[in-house]
């Protein structure tokens, strides 16, 4: 097994030895709380709301034909521009995973035995140069329904084969195309550019061009949605954007301090949360200005419904991604023949094309579309975004290698067969991970949910049994709880929460009143975002993490803990005796995670016989934390090794099918290509100190190559191990706020040992399982022992679901990772076949067909893997990572303290660095003031006198507003009363299917279908002949005619049953229904009557007290005086 040369790596040369790979960890945090099920996939609901479309007027013609909406939607497949929503423009009222969107009814998704596929087309191949841009990722055949009617031609069978062919000598794709389907009024043969102009808006949308003035409130909130239905979804939404429903977020908070009172805060955070509910809603096309405004329930609030928008989509909540802008499509083309004179274009320079790189590049061209009239205002070009990539690829530490063997019966079709030798999982899609916007939202990748059902093998092959199993990770986990007592405390930004029943409820706050929040008491009404103390519950076998939950560090004495796990302490054990760590935990020079856990592990030998299986285990265990953290524990810190605890993503953790690497090279792709340029090494870096030369370009980019590139903002995304190897020079050099963290922070690296059979002969069903290791002198019970070899071949991964192979991922973690870099491939592979052979024992173990091994520590562009808090990092040496220097950014996984070391903290990163150059190239965020109008209902009136003006006008109206106003006020909170007590009224079941025909026709579809396009293509002599639905339809209804009594008996017995269900439901739907309508009645005449008095006291009061002041004014006007503005007249009054 030879090691080739990096050309052939970069080139995707299949490989036995790979010496550019890494691995970064995938999780979530925030978000719609989605199983991945069949019940989260959802059919996506008709649209509510109708959001603008990218498509041209004509099509809300054509969308009447759901055959030719469906060509459409194909069509978009090819030009990038996927996946419109439901009824081709709305935002439906399904999950997030209704993002699977279903064409009138039509369903899109399939659901097989192993994964979800969501059947929305990949994007088109794009034209490429060469010589800058990387292979394409998709090597999909974009499927267009066969035999669709135009609207003005007859049937066509409308098939496109744009197939992606890897050619393995030299790492390019080339391009097969067959026509392009035929399209009202075109040549079959139209571009991907061609197609996108024509389908797309040919003039800005009129978010761009309307004053809020013309915009109109409440038009984005849907009128048959309840107003706690409405509001679930908003929360939901926001979670789901890593924002809390309930309280501002510190970068809020400082913005709008000074323009918000305390009660004003809860209707500011209801549009806030309804406008990532419409981007949540359908996150294929950005929110607009004018959609944002229509979730204000108030004209007084456009204004802050318009800083809301600006502030989401410039911090990077809502419009990334993929998304397309409407109206925007042709904006560049439009400048180009505008033919007034421009001045010289800004340049933007992105250094790396990994996930934050590409994430950041993608967000900058969706900024700069969306503020385009910032500098076309001025007759200056929008600014250019340029990606520098040292590599022949995209990706970065993201590489789905493809295998020699491309044959498979296990992936969806046109799926490649790839092993994953950087980034693996995605640990979660809930609770705000913005892949799952990416992934599940916008490109409708399939993937497989991983299963929890690990088993660890011990040195003899035998399986361990679970229940020492689970009492030694019981072991594990105290001694990491106790460790926690030594973390470091996190500072917490201030925020504050606004009424969290009101929102709950759906309801904006009656008053308006007060202080700014500015100015409000901390003591009292500050509230942060600090939840109960954190603390380590465990690891996840899966990737290593810790799992954490609210309360505080272990206080038990060591015996009485190690008891109610289930261990038999050694006799004479006092019940007070404990592990003492101070002594070791609080030296003067910091102390190591890994140094503590081995002391607690010797005091617990004094309390319990550990034996050899015992140790081994824990041992596996710190493995599993080595894995995750790509260190040695020795190596980490002891107050901060888990500083990201709190911020996990939720859900299950998954595998993409067919590679991690459609990810990154779909956010290239789409929804227009990136100006990628591969193989520019960059050496040095001459920028800005204080970024404040606007008017020049103020930073120079070198490249290996020689060519320099002028630039006004710098975004630096390579990942920590180059930055430690100063393989790039800045000019001026980096100061020591930025060199210190740098030098602490911790990279370190993780290696895979990738195994393809032609056979699997494991456990096909079990998704991972782990093999315990020997200390190096054997017999010993002495940790420092144990070190070198426990994380050789610990955890194998079997990716047979998802690469398409029969194919194992060992890992090698801890020293094992190192020793990996200087290891022969024979001797690695003889050791892994050795140690599979002892588990699997009598079946024999081949040697694999191919064997791929990664060695990301001599990977010039990456030098390892992933981040970790090193022994003398300091707490705040992320953000410190993160703080840009003048008109030089940084991003990547190790500029993001909330989610390092993750693919999802990377990408999360370049979309706050796009952030940081846009307010730099913008300025930031300007609120006017007042944001908030006066509400005319809640303000006083005042009652000004004019001797055209009769009292008994300013007296009635006086009147009639304060009752509109308190009647107002009653119903919300009768309302609520109602809600709070009984909840929402019951809400019609929906019904099951009860034509028995139709039921046998969703079973016997496919297959009529296969027999249909057979027929046809006989009697057309076509190979690619395809069947119309009609020709479908018309053969199952003789299927079903000619079926036999047994045949149809199960349609006949489930139709009836469910005409049985459907009347149950019916039944008790109604019976619910009318016991909801008498409680409400009830608790409606309760509140009613408790406010009656108050109802008429209060009017009553101030028409009174108006008629005496009416009555003073009128004797002042018949005696002939004038009133003095100094006096103490009416005109000064207020009512």
């Amino acid at each position: 097994m030879s090691n080739p040369s990096d050309e052939h790596i970069e080139g995707m040369q299949a490989s036995s030895r790979l010496d550019m790979s890494s691995h970064s960890r995938s999780e979530s945090s925030y978000s719609t709380p989605l199983s991945h099920s069949s019940s989260s996939l959802t059919k996506a609901k008709h649209h509510e709301y109708n959001r603008p479309s990218p498509l041209t007027p004509r099509l809300d013609d054509l969308k009447k034909d759901a055959e030719t909406a469906h060509l459409l939607h194909s069509l978009l497949m090819y030009t990038g521009s996927s996946g419109l929503g439901p009824s081709v423009t709305g935002r439906g009222n399904g999950d997030l995973a209704a993002s699977s969107y279903e064409w009138y009814g039509q369903g899109k998704s399939n659901k097989t035995e192993e994964f979800e596929v969501y059947n929305q087309e990949q994007y088109a191949l794009q034209d490429k140069r060469p010589s800058q841009v990387p292979p394409k990722h998709y090597n999909t055949k974009p499927k267009v329904p066969p035999d669709v009617r135009t609207k003005n031609s007859d049937y066509h069978a409308a098939k496109a084969s744009i197939t992606a062919v890897l050619d393995l000598e030299n790492g390019e794709f080339t391009d097969t195309n067959s026509p392009l389907p035929s399209h009202p009024g075109t040549s079959p043969n139209w571009s991907s550019k061609q197609m996108t102009q024509s389908l797309l808006r040919t003039k800005p949308d009129s978010a761009f061009e309307l004053p809020l003035s013309k915009v109109r409130a409440r038009t984005s909130i849907p009128s048959q949605l309840t107003v706690q239905q409405y509001a679930r979804q908003c929360i939901l939404a926001a979670y789901t954007s890593r924002l809390n429903p309930f309280a501002l977020h510190p970068n809020e908070f400082e913005l709008l301090k000074t323009h918000l009172t305390q009660s004003q805060v809860t209707t500011y955070l209801n549009v806030r949360n309804g406008i990532l509910r419409l981007w949540t809603r359908n996150p294929l096309v950005s929110v607009t200005r004018e959609e944002a405004a229509g979730c204000a329930r108030d004209e007084r609030w456009l204004g802050a419904a318009d800083i809301a928008y600006q502030w989401l989509v410039r911090n990077g909540y809502i419009n990334f991604g993929c998304a397309v802008v409407p109206g925007t499509t042709t904006f560049y083309s439009n400048l180009e023949t505008s033919g007034r004179p421009r001045q010289s274009r800004k340049t933007i320079v992105v250094v790396g094309a990994g996930m934050a790189g590409l994430g950041c590049a993608r967000q900058l061209e969706g900024l700069f579309l969306q503020f385009a009239e910032r500098w076309t205002a001025v007759d200056e070009e929008v600014p250019k975004v340029i990606v520098l990539e040292g590599r022949a690829r995209i990706g970065g530490r993201v590489y789905s290698h493809p295998l020699r063997a491309q044959r498979t019966k296990t992936l969806p079709d046109d799926s490649r067969c790839t092993a994953e030798l950087g980034a693996h999982i995605i640990t979660g899609f809930d609770h705000g991970n913005p892949l799952s916007i990416i992934i599940r939202g916008q490109l409708a990748l399939p993937y497989y949910a991983l299963k929890d059902n690990s088993i660890l093998y011990d040195t003899s092959g035998l399986a361990v049994e679970k229940e020492r199993d689970m009492r030694v990770e019981k072991l594990f986990n105290d001694i990491l709880d106790r460790a926690s007592n030594y973390r470091h405390k996190s500072v917490l930004r201030p925020t504050i929460e606004g009424d969290r029943l009101l929102i709950e409820q759906g309801r904006d706050s009656p008053s308006e009143g007060g202080v700014t929040i500015s100015k409000v008491e901390q003591s009292a009404l500050l509230q942060t975002l600090r939840e109960n103390e954190q603390v380590p519950v465990g690891l996840d076998k899966l990737t290593g993490r810790a799992h954490t939950a609210a309360g505080l560090p272990s206080k038990v004495p060591a015996v009485e803990a190690a008891k109610a796990m289930g261990w038999h302490v050694k006799p004479g054990s006092d019940s007070t005796q404990t592990v003492e760590l101070d002594g070791l935990a609080r030296l003067p020079q910091h102390s190591s995670l890994g140094a503590v856990m081995d002391d607690a592990i010797r005091q617990y030998q004094d309390i319990l016989e550990l034996d050899g299986k015992d140790m081994r285990l824990l041992n596996w265990h710190y493995a599993n934390l080595e894995y995750a953290n790509a260190a040695n524990v020795s190596e980490l810190s002891l107050g901060g090794w888990d500083q990201d605890t709190g911020n996990e993503f939720e859900g299950h953790h998954a595998q993409i099918v067919g590679g991690y690497l459609q990810v990154p090279r779909a956010i290239w792709q789409s929804p227009s290509q990136l100006d990628v340029r591969t193989h520019k090494v960059v050496t040095g870096i001459f920028h800005d100190l204080d970024g404040s030369n606007a008017t020049s370009s103020t930073a120079k980019v070198k490249c290996e190559d020689g060519e320099v590139i002028d630039a006004d903002q710098v975004v630096m995304t390579v990942p920590l191990g180059t930055l430690k190897e100063r393989s790039v020079q800045f000019e001026p050099a980096l100061p020591p706020w930025k060199l210190g963290p740098i030098s602490r922070l911790g990279f370190g690296t993780l290696n895979k040992v990738i195994l393809v059979y032609s056979e699997a002969f494991w456990d096909k069903d079990r998704d991972m399982f782990g093999l315990l290791r020997e200390p190096d002198i054997e017999g010993s019970s002495r940790q420092q022992h144990y070190v070198s070899s426990r994380g050789r071949f610990y955890l194998f991964w079997n990716c047979l679901k998802t690469s398409g192979q029969p194919t194992l991922i060992a890992l090698m973690a801890g020293e094992a990772a190192h020793q990996t870099e200087d290891s022969e491939d024979d001797d690695l592979v003889r050791e892994v076949t050795e140690s599979l052979q002892s588990v699997f024992s009598p079946t024999h173990v081949p040697e694999p067909s191919e064997v791929i091994i990664t060695r990301w520590g001599k990977d010039r562009f990456a030098r390892g893997s992933y981040s970790y808090m090193g022994v003398d990092a300091q707490p705040d040496d992320y953000d410190a990572m993160a703080r840009p220097i003048g008109n030089l950014h940084f991003a990547g996984e190790a500029t993001c303290g909330t989610h390092p070391a993750t693919v999802h903290g990377a990408y999360i990163s370049g979309l706050r660095a796009a952030s940081e150059v846009i307010e730099m190239m913008l300025g930031p965020l300007q609120v006017t003031s007042p944001l908030i109008s006066p509400n005319p209902e809640l303000e006083p009136v005042p009652v000004v006198s004019s001797q055209k003006r009769k009292a008994h006008d300013s007296l009635s109206e006086t009147s009639t507003a304060l009752l509109e106003a308190r009647s107002k006020i009653q119903e919300e909170n009768i309302q609520a009363a109602i809600y709070s007590a009984i909840g929402e009224r019951p809400l019609k079941p929906s019904k099951s299917g009860v034509n028995p025909f139709l039921l046998y026709q969703k079973d016997h579809w496919q297959l009529c279908k296969t027999k249909c396009e057979a027929l046809h293509r006989n009697m057309n002599q076509k190979t690619e002949a395809g069947a119309h639905r009609n020709d479908v339809r018309a053969a199952l209804g003789k299927m079903w005619k000619n079926a036999t009594d047994e045949e149809q008996k199960p349609y006949l017995q489930q139709a009836a049953a469910n005409r049985l269900a459907n009347m149950a439901g019916k039944a008790e739907f109604y019976k619910r229904v009318k016991q909801w309508d008498e409680d409400a009645a009830t608790i409606r005449k309760q509140s009613n009557e408790q406010r009656a008095d108050a109802l008429i006291a209060e009017p009553q009061g101030a028409i009174l007290d108006t008629e005496r002041r009416e009555s003073d004014r009128r004797v002042k006007k018949l005696s002939g005086y004038a009133e003095s503005s100094s006096s103490n007249s009416d005109s000064a009054d207020w009512v």
